[in-house]
């Protein structure tokens, strides 16, 4: 079988606001019932994608959302692991900036794995390593479990506070890299720069700004 690509994209946004949905049905502002009501509709037009594709996961997406705002992932279909994070992209879209490419990779566990054995041999520390946040998973702070998605999509996290520290040390060791990695590792630092820029600059200029995760997303 062909191997599938896996394209990975990031956003940032207020991990807060993302967790406020999570089981608070019945306890959200008028914002936020306008916010879950656009979540809803593209809840319906992600499983009309999917529908066309043939793609059955056992648990409707538009359901999927609703269980989580009710505050559960209970199905139990094969498939229902993905809805569920399905569901919460949208949940995490709908809070964050548009979103951004880092990059497509057909086996991104084992390139970013490998990739954080050259930064360690290279003496960055372990704390600044990439592959732990991009399969990290969706927030610790969920009040309910969600199963893990075999087949994705998958999410992970960076503190936004962590960028500048990261693609410093990254830039630090990047001439003696192993040039197999020198262009991504590269592409990694300038935008985790970028972000730190906007992030530093928001927090400072901008009173109502509060974002604080860059949340990472990885599809097939």
């Amino acid at each position: 079988m062909p191997i599938m690509s896996r394209i990975i994209s990031y956003s940032t946004a207020d991990k807060a606001d993302v967790l406020a949905f999570l089981g608070a049905s019945g306890e959200l502002t008028a914002d936020q019932q306008r916010r879950l009501g656009r979540m809803r509709e593209r809840a319906r037009q992600r499983q009309y994608d999917l529908d066309r594709q043939d793609i059955d996961l056992g648990l409707s997406i538009p359901d999927a959302l609703e269980h989580l705002v009710a505050g559960h992932a209970s199905a139990t279909a094969e498939g229902a692991a993905s809805a569920y994070h399905h569901a919460l992209q949208l949940v995490i879209d709908s809070n964050a900036s548009d979103p951004s490419d880092l990059g497509v990779y057909s086996k991104p566990s084992t390139f970013f794995g490998l990739l954080d054995e050259e930064l360690s041999r290279l003496g960055v520390a372990p704390d600044l390593l990439l592959y732990e946040h991009l399969f990290s998973g969706p927030p610790a702070e969920i009040p309910f479990s969600l199963p893990y998605p075999v087949d994705g999509p998958h999410i992970g996290m960076l503190p936004l506070a962590k960028a500048k520290p990261m693609a410093d040390a990254y830039r630090a060791v990047l001439d003696r890299m192993n040039e197999d990695f020198r262009y991504d590792a590269r592409e990694v630092i300038e935008k985790l720069e970028f972000e730190h820029k906007e992030w530093e600059y928001a927090t400072k200029n901008i009173d109502w700004y509060t974002q604080d995760t860059l949340f990472f997303s990885i599809t097939g």
